[in-house]
């Protein structure tokens, strides 16, 4: 068993990756300590071996992570939120992804810094400007001598039992007689399988050279083979569900008035912000052609990190959401 791997969040992502971690990707392969880390740390209801004692973090809070940081050969930092002010979002996503990456560095460790595809940090919504500038911050930290020692993963839409996407909308086509999609629902998302995130952390877990060679110090876009419209994953989600509901379009203008209402209210089932009904004016897919960014960092493709390395001497496939989607929507 390798040295520990610090999982700086919790909840869906963190856990599959702490399964691929604490798991063998193949016969012989390596596995790892994996020890999550978050400011309300909850133990996995799982009993997985190399599984640590979870430990308690506050990311905006630079003196508490040296600590848990000790030790680490990696961190993966799923620094996010999706609802909160301005202010929230500027100290979360972008200082407290430089928090972490300082203290990783620190450690002599290094660094997965996952992302979100639309990261802008022209952009007039908080989530998408501080994703970009939470990048940033992670990429100066470790620029120099030790740019390679980071690996920003972008995900589109990420699925997977317990997600709060696909399975959001199914809670919803129970209770509503339609289900909304905005603009004409024409906006296109890429959704990437959890499995498959966990996976490429994995990978480049793994410290082989090659591998390294390869993704460190790039951007690897997480889409899945599949893109589809907004309006074509209600479809789909009420053909996996087995409930007839008309689909409807509703005016960008009406869910900003919504949003501005329910963002008063607390977070529950129905709650939209203007914020996220000003991202569904723009897709949510991996650009085709990324540009090279300040640093001159390259993008790497997420499905040649997936096929290539996941299972050594075997090409494995990215997951579709048609394949998964029907064993856990209801």
């Amino acid at each position: 068993m390798s040295s520990k791997v610090v999982v700086c969040g919790a909840g869906f992502l963190g856990k599959h990756i702490s399964l691929a971690l604490t798991q063998p990707a193949f016969a012989g392969s390596r596995t790892h300590q994996v020890q999550l880390a978050s400011r309300h740390p909850s133990p996995l209801k799982t009993e997985l071996k190399g599984l640590l004692p979870s430990a308690s973090i506050d990311i905006t809070n630079e003196s508490s992570l040296p600590e848990v940081l000790s030790g680490a050969s990696l961190v993966i930092s799923l620094v996010g939120i999706m609802h909160g002010s301005e202010k929230d979002f500027d100290r979360i996503q972008w200082k407290g992804a430089e928090n972490v990456a300082k203290a990783a560095k620190n450690a002599g460790a290094k660094l997965v810094h996952v992302s979100a595809i639309g990261a802008d940090k022209t952009s007039g919504i908080a989530y998408n400007r501080t994703k970009a500038l939470g990048e940033d911050a992670v990429r100066e930290v470790f620029k120099g001598s030790t740019e390679k020692d980071v690996v920003i993963l972008r995900p589109s839409i990420v699925f997977g039992p317990e997600d709060d996407f696909f399975n959001r909308f199914s809670r919803l086509s129970k209770f509503l007689p339609f289900l909304p999609v905005f603009g004409g629902g024409t906006s296109r998302f890429q959704p990437v399988y959890v499995g498959d995130i966990a996976r490429a952390v994995e990978i480049i877990a793994r410290n082989d050279p090659a591998i390294n060679a390869m993704v460190g110090g790039k951007i690897i876009e997480c889409g899945g083979p599949d893109i589809l419209t907004y309006k074509e994953i209600m479809q789909m989600v009420l053909k996996y569900n087995g409930r007839r509901r008309p689909i409807v379009s509703l005016p960008f203008s009406l869910g900003k008035l919504q949003g501005a209402v329910m963002e008063q209210l607390p977070v529950n089932l129905f709650t939209v912000t203007r914020a996220q009904v000003e991202q569904l004016k723009s897709d949510n897919i991996v650009n085709p052609s990324p540009p090279h960014n300040e640093m001159g960092t390259e993008y790497f493709p997420f499905n040649t990190l997936i096929e290539k390395y996941a299972v050594l001497g075997k090409r494995t496939l990215l997951r579709s959401v048609h394949e998964v989607l029907p064993t856990y929507i209801s």
